[in-house]
């Protein structure tokens, strides 16, 4: 499946942010807020804790389409320290958020806390068309990850041409080869 790379990614959401008027610790700040007032569409956001970096990016991309995001460690209700309850806690948020993102990265396919997480929600959130998966690699080109992930939708760029300039349009391209626009699915 064609991917992202992080650093296009990173560039991309710096972009989009940048002409917004705002900065990446500006729109982090904004969605801790958001997490008390949650009124729009809600995704939980799986990734690994190795990945922090890339979160900040992750929420301007989502914010610049008028999304909340659920990130598990900037939630002060979660407890500091691992447990059953934070368990419970994130699977309750898969559950009560619209949407659910795995942000796949190699470290993300490797974490159980993230394959767990997307076991809750291929059980709530898959059969409703809810969930998707956000390829990230290093380089460019192709990543399968691993063989599970396959059957999930993921979240493509749409590019001009062959100039491969982006056009800030996304979709969720399905394993069929099927595909909706990102900000239809991101309403249903």
């Amino acid at each position: 499946m064609p991917i992202f790379t992080k650093q296009a990614f990173t560039t991309l959401t710096e972009n989009r942010t940048a002409s917004r008027g705002k900065n990446l610790y500006t729109v982090l700040n904004e969605a801790k807020v958001e997490l008390k007032t949650a009124s729009k569409i809600g995704i939980f956001l799986s990734h690994s804790h190795k990945d922090k970096s890339l979160i900040k990016e992750a929420i301007a991309f989502f914010k610049a389409i008028n999304v909340s995001v659920y990130v598990d460690w900037m939630d002060e209700s979660m407890p500091e320290k691992t447990s059953g309850v934070t368990a419970v806690k994130i699977k309750s948020k898969i559950i009560t958020n619209d949407k659910f993102i795995l942000l796949a990265t190699n470290d993300a396919v490797i974490s159980k806390w993230c394959n767990w997480e997307l076991g809750i929600g291929d059980t709530y959130k898959f059969s409703k068309d809810n969930l998707a998966i956000l390829p990230l690699s290093e380089n460019s080109g192709s990543w399968y990850g691993n063989e599970y992930l396959q059957i999930y939708p993921h979240i493509e760029s749409v590019t001009r041409g062959n100039d491969g300039i982006y056009d800030n349009i996304f979709r969720i391209i399905y394993p069929d080869g099927s595909h909706k626009w990102l900000s239809d699915w991101l309403k249903e």
